[in-house]
């Protein structure tokens, strides 16, 4: 059974959430505000995490950060639940290391469908994600996290990760958005198309030298993303 954090001021969400998650399986625990919730991620073992982002305290922004140091919690696969909706509010939050950002008010049906897709990716890597895999200067680390481009390494969060393994599998080759949504996150959603596109312009401010002029990472109008490595 998969142990789920829920790290929320409301206790209204709290009660919602957890008799949702536990009508369909889960196991819940639950923290009301962030300070509380590190300590509860640091003294338990979890399968993901789904956090509030005004919280007292510590907000949720800051806990996320939080959570991508500590060695038990680098890959948490974790969801932001929020009212903050704003492109810029979901920039931070892909930022401080979400894998998934849901705005409030939610569907619990939805909520329960992102928390599914995130732990079905975290839960069936297939084994050769234990391998490093090596394409012209882009070298993959499956268990660190990491990507090395020439000899510049740089750590990612899961959902970066995937994203990259995913254009890797296709190196050199265009991969469209529903293929990449597919294939990282589970499901083909119009919605997240930006969602996508925010992770891939963060890629970039750590992968580039001149992101807006991306060298690796470039978009292929009306398509979707190719990773290029030949030159």
């Amino acid at each position: 059974m998969s142990r789920i954090l829920i790290v929320d001021d409301d206790p209204l969400i709290i009660d919602l959430v957890t008799l949702n998650l536990q009508l369909s399986g889960y196991d819940v625990e639950s923290a009301g505000d962030g300070a509380a919730g590190l300590a509860r991620a640091r003294s338990g073992i979890f399968h993901a995490a789904i956090i509030d982002v005004m919280m007292p305290k510590l907000d949720g922004y800051q806990l996320v950060q939080q959570l991508r140091q500590l060695p038990q919690t680098r890959a948490l696969p974790i969801i932001v639940l929020t009212a903050k909706g704003t492109l810029d509010d979901k920039v931070r939050g892909f930022d401080a290391g979400a894998d998934d950002y849901l705005v409030k008010p939610f569907e619990p049906q939805e909520l329960l469908v992102r928390l599914r897709a995130v732990l079905r990716r975290q839960q069936s890597h297939p084994q050769s994600w234990t391998e490093i895999l090596t394409a012209g200067d882009v070298v993959l680390f499956p268990e660190a996290l990491q990507v090395r481009l020439k000899k510049h390494a740089v750590t990612l969060t899961p959902t970066e990760f995937e994203i990259v393994h995913c254009l890797l599998q296709h190196v050199d080759q265009p991969v469209t958005l529903a293929t990449i949504l597919q294939e990282v996150w589970g499901y083909d959603a119009d919605e997240d198309v930006e969602m996508l596109r925010v992770h891939v312009r963060h890629l970039r401010l750590k992968l580039e030298a001149e992101p807006k002029a991306p060298r690796y990472l470039v978009t292929v109008p009306n398509v979707g993303y190719r990773l290029a490595v030949s030159p």
